[in-house]
């Protein structure tokens, strides 16, 4: 071991080769072999825990129908709208039908932004309308299909 000290001492440059001639190391250690670990035989040891037998697993209720809110924003500030429904974990309908075409481009990149962020969703329904879905939040084919039939527009994907 102390041969690898020294290798260890003169390749980091911490002491002179000729310097640690003067130490003197007691290598008897190295020739003898190393004591093997005392092993404990296996016990089994049984499990005390005690079993609780008065759980009750309940179901947690699903709501009936998804929360969708429709914004037809008309200038950029409209954002904050989108945005702030979108954080309270409601769906968002974004109808951009209508709207100034640098207005849509920057209002798509800002929902992209924020569903990405919140690790959310973002869907085209149509041409100009988009549906924002928060983290955790599905809407299904059918509810979809539902509200925009109730809403006016007509799937066109």
């Amino acid at each position: 071991m102390a041969g690898v000290w020294r290798k260890t001492l003169i390749y980091l440059g911490l002491v002179e080769d000729d310097e640690l001639d003067s130490y003197s190391y007691d290598d008897d250690y190295e020739d003898q072999p190393a004591a093997a670990p005392q092993r404990q035989p296996l016990r089994r040891v049984k499990d005390e825990r005690p079993v609780r037998r008065d759980a009750v697993v309940t179901a947690i209720p699903t709501p009936s129908s998804a929360k969708l809110h429709v914004v037809q924003p008309t200038a950029f500030n409209d954002a904050q709208e989108i945005g702030d429904k979108f954080r309270e974990g409601i769906s968002v309908i974004m109808n951009l039908v209508g709207a100034d075409p640098k207005l849509a481009r920057r209002l798509v990149d800002f929902a992209s932004g924020l569903a990405y962020g919140l690790r959310g969703s973002m869907q085209a329904v149509t041409d100009s309308v988009y549906l924002l879905t928060p983290a955790g939040v599905q809407v299904s084919a059918e509810e979809r299909r539902r509200f925009l039939e109730e809403s006016g527009f007509y799937n066109q994907a």
